[in-house]
């Protein structure tokens, strides 16, 4: 790993492999106002709206990530294989051609089909907890919720969500700073992934259907069409990405509103404002909060050095609320602001936001015309507040609205 030449002594340095450091912290904000950028233990931290705008579209620099097993001293097994050659990590024409061919199964049109579900599966799970005035909002609603959205998107059964959770979740321990410690479970979760998915990929060859996965084994685009290994490894990404993050990403929305519950009640108002609603919690707190690039050769930015092989961190969260950008930061789901990347940019923007965005915008305004007055029952716990982050339980309590 590279480290920028230059040695500036008013630069703040930010130790991200800490698993007390936080984005939300006021260490961090003192940071923003320091300066453009941060010095780190994986490189440099871009700390501000304008230039993580900037770095984003830069074609000096390349997605990083494929580089974060080796930074947390992992160079080989099952999840470093996946990780490498997934389309996340990607570059060039071997990711322009597999996101050619996955495309098409994001259609808008087929997403847009689902929302009468989504709306009766959210509602379906309300129902169970609505009465008793309290539930635990990852187990009872976030976590089953994203998942079984998938179940539907993918064409298996519902039933499966808890194997499918389990296994997405052991997986998402590889994005977070314990990820070393964790790796037997990651090996061994990626490994039945990986039996799940081929199983999937033969069933849809021999019986294909309107499923997302249907889709994907029938995608060809110019006599190419995608190898089985390549329909296996966006299969995991999609099992994963899908899972995790929108799980993550309910919880952040409800800890966002439970802190701004005026803005609640306006979301119970106007069920309209679900789709902003969904953009102003990954704005301002957003389960991804920092996307990774790296350097492909030497440059110079704003007078900084960085040299080839450089990571650069884009902090999502902190660029989000750049007072720079947005001087009143806070979540208002009335104001016009400018983009946020929660869902990262450039050529590598998520290719699943079409999803995330209709399966989160149906759920809010739904929870919000049912719950009144969400806010902390006591033992909530959390993963770290870098990388991936989010509530691993949310005991919430609320009123039943009439």
């Amino acid at each position: 790993m590279s480290t920028p030449t230059i040695n500036v002594p008013d630069v703040p340095y930010l130790d991200i492999s800490d698993p007390s450091f936080a984005m939300q912290s006021e260490a961090l904000r003192s940071a923003r106002e320091q300066s453009w950028y941060a010095r780190t233990n994986f490189g440099l931290a871009v700390l501000r709206y304008d230039e993580v705008s900037k770095l984003l579209k830069s074609p000096q620099l390349i997605q990083g990530s494929a580089k974060w097993p080796a930074h947390n001293g992992v160079h080989g097994g099952l999840f470093y294989d996946w990780w490498t050659k997934n389309l996340l990590v990607l570059e060039g024409e071997d990711h322009h051609r597999i996101r050619r061919l996955l495309n098409p199964a994001f259609s808008p049109r087929l997403i847009k089909e689902l929302v009468p579900r989504f709306q009766e599966l959210a509602n379906e799970l309300v129902d169970a907890f609505i009465e008793a005035g309290e539930c635990e909002f990852v187990r009872d609603f976030a976590e089953p919720y994203a998942t079984r959205v998938l179940t539907i998107l993918l064409g298996i059964p519902e039933s499966e969500w808890p194997k499918i959770a389990r296994l997405a979740s052991t997986v998402g321990l590889a994005l977070g700073v314990t990820f070393k410690q964790d790796l037997d479970k990651v090996e061994a979760a990626v490994a039945e992934l990986y039996e799940y998915a081929e199983e999937l990929i033969k069933d849809r060859q021999a019986d294909p259907g309107e499923d997302f996965v249907s889709r994907l084994v029938l995608a060809n685009r110019d006599g190419d069409r995608l190898s089985d290994e390549e329909l296996r490894n966006a299969l995991v990404l999609l099992i994963f990405g899908g899972m995790d993050t929108t799980r993550n990403q309910l919880g952040l929305a409800m800890q966002s509103f439970m802190r701004n519950p005026e803005q609640w009640e306006l979301l119970a108002r106007r069920p309209d404002l679900g789709g902003k609603a969904v953009e102003e919690v990954m704005r301002t707190n957003p389960t991804v909060t920092w996307v990774t690039r790296e350097a492909v050769e030497d440059f110079t930015y704003q007078g900084l050095f960085i040299e080839k092989g450089t990571t650069v961190h884009l902090f999502t969260q902190s660029s989000g609320t750049d007072p720079r950008a947005f001087p009143d930061p806070g979540m208002d789901l009335l104001g016009e602001h400018a983009p946020h990347y929660g869902f990262g940019g450039g050529v590598h923007h998520c290719l699943g936001h079409f999803v995330a965005r209709a399966d989160m915008s149906e759920a809010l305004p739904l929870l919000a015309r049912r719950l009144a007055d969400p806010h902390l029952a006591g033992g909530d716990e959390w993963l770290p507040d870098s990388g991936n982050t989010g509530p691993v339980r949310l005991p919430i309590a609320f009123t039943k609205r009439a």
